[in-house]
């Protein structure tokens, strides 16, 4: 691919996280038996009328501050008209020449800036099923809302492309508006690629690869793209414009169909449903209610806090987590103390990305506070601090109900020195295997005097004394 770039726009359709449809008040909620969450409206009866939900307004206006858009105060809803299966009407409700949302962009790390062209509402079709030969359609999912960001085509890499989905599906899931679960089809992406000869300017033909709903599959499937586009420019054929479907089990894209154009589609203003107008006093309402980018709050995290940008990235993956790290850090001295337990013991009882991202966990961040806050005073030493998180974790307790006056009295010099004695006495198989070169066995020496002390000493200085007795 040395002598060709990659050029690249991507669509990408987020499912809205409103309790109802776009136009009715049907469920939103993700599964449920074949056309159970259906009316009328959703599977376009005659002589029903949509009504739309300002919710669905809302939140695209949110995606569109979010992602550096201008706002428009006038726009409209349009039918796109074709005809398949899981589309009842044989028409989708979009938006066309007024989209809510314009002229935005997303900034990767090396500096380029993904153009956003549009953001638009729709509402989305229904699903088609195959099994056994036959082709059954579900609507259950038909008029749930979507917002559509289309970009420029500005992208020159399949890392690129990547980077600016995944900061997509993480700005869209920090304002709240979605969850972007790719595998439940709440974030599906087009991906617009061409390929032309380094330093020239002209664009070559573009072929779309449809509903890419994993990170990886989009990698594959824009690789294996790029290199057919290539070997067809240097055999002297023609790319020809059209929609293809990656093929997981071949790992290789596949034609559909002929690509539209806009004009294919007769778009045409929808009848049923008058004109949006956004006032600027929506507009600010709505600019208020967002959060601090999750990009400006890692570089936060890392310049005020030290912590490490693997750790920071952690700790913005949902906005559930950065809230619950923000209350636990309110006053102590080492935030780094706090990312620490929760990147470590609590992640750890956390199964799987749905758990993160509703983080609900026995430790109260007030109490979590209030633990590393005893750290902070001297009152506890980091391995006490560890064995109370874990008990936290287990019952949900307070610290105050878990460590006594006597654990915060720490472990005086003669009362240490006669642990270290006891425990040496007590492991001499690990006294000589450290002397032998081991220095593992001295772990287990150090286990000892932390079991007989209850967690009390101070484990650096309890293993430096414990070396001193050993070499003696």
């Amino acid at each position: 691919m040395s002598n060709y770039e990659l050029v690249c726009g991507l669509e990408t359709h987020i499912e809205l996280s409103t309790k109802t449809k776009i136009f009715c008040s049907c469920t939103t909620e993700f599964g449920g038996d074949p056309n159970t969450h259906c009316c009328p409206v959703c599977i376009g009866l005659p002589g029903t009328l949509p009504k739309l939900n300002k919710k669905v307004v809302e939140y695209a206006i949110m995606a569109g501050l979010a992602t550096n858009c201008e706002i428009s105060p006038i726009s409209k809803m349009d039918r796109k008209n074709y005809v398949y299966p899981d589309l009842p009407k044989a028409y989708q409700i979009s938006q066309y020449d007024m989209p809510l949302c314009k002229n935005g962009y997303v900034e990767l790390s090396n500096g380029r800036k993904v153009r956003i062209l549009r953001i638009h509402i729709e509402e989305d079709a229904g699903k088609l099923v195959h099994q056994r030969g036959s082709t059954y359609v579900d609507y259950n999912r038909g008029g749930v809302p979507l917002i559509e960001i289309v970009t420029e085509p500005d992208i020159r890499s399949i890392d690129e492309a990547r980077e600016y989905l995944e900061k997509l599906q993480l700005i869209m899931r920090f304002i709240g508006i979605s969850d972007c679960k790719m595998q439940e089809g709440s974030l599906r992406c087009d991906v617009n690629i061409s390929v032309r000869p380094q330093g020239t300017e002209a664009f070559g033909t573009r072929t779309e690869i449809k509903n890419m709903n994993s990170f990886t599959h989009m990698a594959k499937a824009m690789e294996y793209e790029v290199n057919r586009q290539i070997d067809l420019v240097q055999s002297g054929e023609k790319v020809v414009q059209e929609t293809r479907r990656y093929n997981e089990e071949d790992d290789c894209t596949e034609s559909m169909r002929g690509k539209e154009d806009a004009h294919d589609y007769r778009y045409f203003r929808e009848p049923d449903l008058v004109t949006i107008q956004v006032s600027d006093e929506m507009v600010a309402r709505l600019r208020e209610k967002l959060p601090e980018p999750p990009h400006q709050k890692q570089e936060r995290y890392m310049a005020e806090y030290g912590i490490p940008e693997a750790d920071a990235q952690q700790l913005i993956k949902y906005r559930s987590i950065s809230e619950y790290f923000e209350t636990a850090i309110d006053g102590v001295q080492n935030p780094k103390v706090v990312a620490n337990c929760m990147i470590g013991q609590i992640f750890s009882r956390l199964e799987g990305d749905s758990a993160k991202e509703s983080f609900q966990v026995n430790v109260t961040p007030e109490n979590l506070n209030a633990l590393v806050k005893l750290l902070d005073e001297g009152k506890i030493k980091m391995n006490l601090l560890k064995a109370t998180l874990e008990k936290m974790l287990d019952t949900g307790k307070a610290p105050k109900e878990l460590i006594s006056e006597a654990d915060m009295g720490g472990v005086d010099t003669d009362a240490l020195k006669a642990a270290c004695e006891q425990a040496i006495a007590s492991n001499p198989n690990a006294v000589s295997d450290y002397l032998s070169g081991k220095e593992k066995a001295l772990k287990a020496i150090l286990g000892a005097v932390m079991k007989a002390t209850r967690g009390r000493a101070d484990a650096v200085e309890a293993e430096k004394l414990l070396i001193t007795l050993i070499q003696k």
